[in-house]
């Protein structure tokens, strides 16, 4: 069965596809027509992403703090910091507990 393919964009756009907690949809879509805005650079907006930067970035967004997020995880405050820091992995099992306590998609973790 043939599939249709979608023509790549040639006018320097991108389409960009997220999906998010619903009672985040409005911060997210604040903080993207920010990034369009003239003027600010990429890198400054969406400095690298990482799946400990992203995890710290998680965790701010639910107002949650490293010691209730390790206590939901079950796990020490500095084993979650190393997780945070990228200095301990985060394997399949840990983010999907991560998912579950953040209201998240674990396989951003990873």
């Amino acid at each position: 069965m043939l599939e249709l393919t979608k023509t790549p964009r040639t006018d320097g756009m991108w389409d960009i596809h997220a999906v998010v907690p619903a009672n985040r949809v409005e911060a997210v879509a604040t903080a993207i027509a920010e990034a369009s805005a003239a003027g600010i650079p990429a890198s400054e907006v969406l400095p690298k992403s990482t799946p400990g930067s992203l995890l710290r970035g998680a965790r701010t967004l639910m107002g949650m703090t490293q010691k209730q997020l390790a206590e939901a995880l079950g796990v020490t405050v500095p084993n979650l910091s190393g997780m945070e820091n990228d200095k301990r992995p985060i394997g399949k099992a840990m983010a999907k507990k991560i998912g579950v306590a953040l209201d998240f998609s674990y396989k951003v973790f990873l």
